[in-house]
């Protein structure tokens, strides 16, 4: 059986990709080009779209993929999810340590970053794969959500944890 592509969502990808390659290899860091920088708290550039591109086209991807699995628990559902996760995860994980060794770390076990941006990635597609095949009416869903939000910006605005200044975005 043959799986049909969504063009339009290719191409956002690969032009996602395409931003992430330039935001991530400016050329030199010395003189970066001022849209490749991340804006101050307040602004935005071209920068700080590519990791919300990337979340975006994830969900959309995922109802792709749930669908196949008529968006219901299965022995192959739990398979895949565990699967593309781990691999995500151990290759955020695996391209943190090879920028570290590559840089001369002496230590890089110790240097790398557990929650990086593909070992974030990886977390937002489990959760919310589980959620979505877990829950099944739209308005628990949204319950849900609003919940996860409300709790989020509870922290943020007890600020415990995080440092309330313009260049910690």
């Amino acid at each position: 059986m043959k799986s049909e592509r969504l063009l339009s969502l290719d191409i956002l990808r690969g032009i996602t990709i395409v931003g992430m390659i330039l935001v991530n290899n400016p050329g030199t860091w010395e003189s970066i080009y001022a849209p490749l920088r991340h804006a101050e708290w307040n602004g935005l550039t071209p920068t700080d779209l590519v990791f919300p591109f990337f979340m975006f086209i994830m969900g959309v991807s995922m109802s792709f993929a749930l669908s196949r699995f008529d968006h219901h628990f299965s022995r192959g559902f739990i398979i895949k999810l565990v699967r593309r996760t781990l691999i995500l995860f151990l290759l955020g994980l695996f391209l943190s340590w090879f920028s570290l060794v590559c840089t001369g770390v002496e230590q890089p076990f110790s240097h790398i970053r557990i929650l990086g941006v593909l070992q974030r990635l990886a977390l937002a597609y489990f959760f919310g794969s589980l959620l979505i095949v877990g829950v099944r009416r739209p308005a628990n869903l949204a319950w849900i959500s609003g919940i996860i939000l409300a709790g989020y910006s509870t922290l943020l605005a007890l600020g415990h944890g995080f440092e309330l200044s313009e260049q910690n975005i």
